[in-house]
């Protein structure tokens, strides 16, 4: 049996087990990451070795001419990445869509650094924490300095040993390669949930699709029409290393293969002669710094983001796109996606998908970035030689099929999706279907306010434990904090912390609708003895009414229509843009806010909400509410949008109003939020009233044992 063979029977064999045990695969983790950990071991000092080996072999000339013929062979590669990472927003299909608050909505990340990115003040460091950029920066400037040195062939021939040490080390790990790819494939065919990719299958779809045309045709082709090189020779003797960057998801481990790989290449076409047939263990490490084909079509998910959240980025900003998403992506994918996001005023929490479509799209990216590797090498080389081929013929016959199999692969995709892709809306339903995380206690839901209990002696602690009976008002519709589900259930942030708190109590609850204009006299008056309903802290409250200690705190922000958010990026340029009408709950406090920070702007009342949402004028530009809520409101109401206007930060508290001014009944509310904190409790139901995480029950992941022979539970 062929290598090859035992590679594929591996990873077969892998998938299969996966399919079958499912998430029990996952005890094979431990041995999936120490493969890949044994192919890094000797990546990066077999390219440190292999830069400066093969630099100080060359003469200063030549290393001028590398520089500059591989260097356009690199920029034609970005320009034929960057365009099909802009068209592939062909296939996109129309959609709505809304989130849950985000964290991302108030963060801002810090400035892309390319300082520390490829210049190492300590190469050691950079050594040890893997910092590429750097090391090759590094290894360049030494080998270039090797060039001119007396005697260099003595540190040559050191090089030269170690680093054929090192491709030895490499070859006998990479005799594991069935073995590990068989115990990747099962970790990840077992773990690997389909959910995580159902509203990404769109881009997912489209994705994998031009990442197949690119390296299977598009790049081979293109070396196949410049030299002699076949297509089906460059797959023959790399589809090892492609198949194993494929499966890992990482290009760094197969480098020293690829090289080897080029280098084969180039000599059995006798393309270079013996001292520029090396130039691949140059080109091929120097390029790794570079954004390759695969991380540049990277850069259509930010397309994809603009198209999901309504937000799409216009034609116009294609090359203001392509040219700062080149930049940025000479670093780290997770930073330089995000700066795009907000640089082109895409909802940052559209992040959290780019991190999900990672599932299935990283691997098909690092197939892509191998083939760029291989091609960088080949066509650097011959560029180098002289042996490059400017056959017309060629060239037109190369040109044509790339554009049929474009145009059929892109229309195919949105002739797909036309036909069988369902993208109702459904994240009303998510959040109509949320429940109580635990247990409720023995509650009453009024319909209406009943009237006050008849008053008794002493705190209103002593009043509850005597009474048996804790009563809380609410404001009805104050989405996530109370609001009813689809089960006509009264659930919220604040309605799970008051089922908690009466438990704790040991007594039964009773929940109070009250008037959302006119609940501090009803709370004054006795209807409730306070009120859990996210309500906001102000300098008028706190003079008249009792509160709790600060529970959460939310961040000012605007509500607008989808395709309105760019005008509300920021409160400069609010204020730049003219009169706007902000429409804003009837609270003072947010008014006067509201006032200060956009003093020519027209502000209307309205204690109604979800009137507000659904009737909103056209004369109304945006609903001044807190991201926290206003996200959840936009779950129901897709055709807008949370904006948090630069500068971002300014908070307003949420806190519980008491009733009277017992002292001793606040003391004992503030120590229980103490203690919910501290146990983590507002953590907790933060992350699912807030964040939505776990909104949507997770079901086990599907398995041959459980789904078909019914052996596991």
């Amino acid at each position: 049996m062929s290598f090859s063979t035992k590679i594929l029977v591996g990873l077969a064999a892998g998938i299969l087990l996966g399919l079958l045990l499912g998430e029990r695969a996952g005890v094979l983790a431990w041995a999936a990451e120490g493969f890949v950990r044994l192919l890094q071991m000797t990546v990066l000092p077999y390219v440190t070795l292999s830069i400066i080996g093969s630099l100080g072999s060359l003469q200063l000339h030549e290393a001028r001419r590398l520089a500059l013929r591989a260097g356009a062979v690199l920029v034609v590669l970005w320009g034929i990445a960057l365009s099909f990472a802009l068209v592939i927003p062909v296939t996109f299909p129309g959609v709505e869509s809304a989130s849950f608050f985000s964290t991302t909505l108030v963060e801002r990340r810090p400035p892309f650094d390319f300082v520390n990115l490829y210049i190492p003040s300590n190469p050691f460091h950079s050594l040890a924490n893997n910092v590429v950029p750097a090391v090759v920066l590094f290894s360049v400037i030494v080998g270039v300095a090797l060039i001119g040195v007396p005697r260099r062939q003595i540190v040559l021939d050191v090089l030269g040993v170690a680093g054929d040490a090192l491709s030895r080390a490499t070859r006998l790990i990479a005799g594991l390669t069935p073995y590990g790819l068989f115990a990747i494939a099962a970790n990840a065919a077992g773990t690997m949930s389909l959910e995580q990719i159902g509203r990404l299958q769109v881009y997912v779809v489209s994705y994998v699709l031009v990442a197949l045309l690119v390296s299977l045709w598009v790049l081979p082709g293109l070396v196949a029409a410049l030299t002699p090189i076949r297509v089906r020779e460059i797959f023959a003797l790399t589809r090892n290393a492609l198949i194993t960057a494929f499966v890992t998801g990482d290009l760094f481990i197969v480098l020293p293969v690829l090289i080897a790989s080029s280098r084969t290449l180039i000599e059995q076409h006798g393309l270079a002669g013996a001292h520029a047939s090396a130039l691949p263990d140059v080109i091929v490490p120097a390029s790794f710094n570079f954004p390759h084909t695969g991380k540049l079509l990277s850069l259509s998910f930010v397309l994809f983001a603009g198209w999901f959240a309504d937000a799409a980025v216009p034609l116009a900003e294609y090359p203001r796109l392509a040219f700062t998403g080149l930049v940025t992506f000479f670093g780290s994918l997770n930073v330089a996606v995000p700066f795009l996001l907000d640089l082109f005023r895409i909802p940052a929490d559209t992040f959290q998908l780019f991190l999900a479509s990672g599932v299935i799209n990283s691997r098909f990216g690092t197939l892509v970035a191998a083939v760029h590797t291989i091609a960088v090498a080949l066509l650097g080389t011959c560029a180098m030689a002289g042996a490059l081929r400017w056959d017309r013929g060629s060239l037109l016959r190369y040109a044509a099929v790339t554009l049929t199999l474009t145009v059929a692969v892109l229309g195919g995709t949105r002739l797909l999706f036309s036909q069988v892709l369902d993208q109702r809306y459904t994240k009303d339903q998510v959040l109509a279907g949320m429940h109580l995380l635990r247990g409720s206690v023995d509650a009453i839901d009024h319909e209406t306010t009943p009237a006050p209990p008849a008053s008794a002696e002493g705190s209103r602690l002593q009043m509850v434990r005597t009474r048996g009976v804790l009563r809380v008002g609410y404001l009805p519709a104050s989405l996530p904090f109370a609001f009813r589900n689809a089960s006509g259930e009264l659930v919220g942030f604040d309605v799970e912390l008051a089922h908690r708190l009466a438990a704790e109590l040991q007594v039964r609850l009773e929940l109070v609708p009250l008037d959302r204009a006119g609940w501090p006299e009803q709370l004054a008056a006795g209807a409730s003895d306070l009120v859990m309903s996210g309500i906001a802290v102000t300098t008028d409250r706190a003079s008249r009414m009792t509160f709790s200690t600060s529970y959460m705190d939310e961040t000012v922000a605007l509500v607008v229509r989808d395709a309105d958010r760019s005008r509300f990026a920021s409160w400069e340029g609010i204020r730049a843009a003219g009169p706007v009408t902000i429409a804003a709950p009837d609270v003072p406090y947010y008014v006067a806010m509201l006032r200060e920070l956009l003093p020519g702007a027209t502000i209307r009342t309205s204690n109604d909400i979800e009137s507000m949402l659904a009737n909103a004028p056209a004369d109304v530009d945006a609903i001044a509410l807190p991201a926290e809520r206003g996200s959840a409101w936009t779950l129901l109401y897709p055709q807008f949008t949370v904006v948090v206007p630069d500068p971002a930060g300014i908070r307003v508290p949420l806190a519980y109003p008491l009733a009277g001014a017992d002292q001793a009944f606040a003391s004992f509310i503030n120590t229980w939020i103490e203690l919910k904190r501290k146990d983590r409790t507002l953590d907790a139901l933060y992350d699912y009233w807030i964040l939505g995480r776990n909104a949507e029950p997770r079901r086990p992941r599907w398995s041959i044992l459980r789904n078909v022979l019914g052996w596991v539970d």
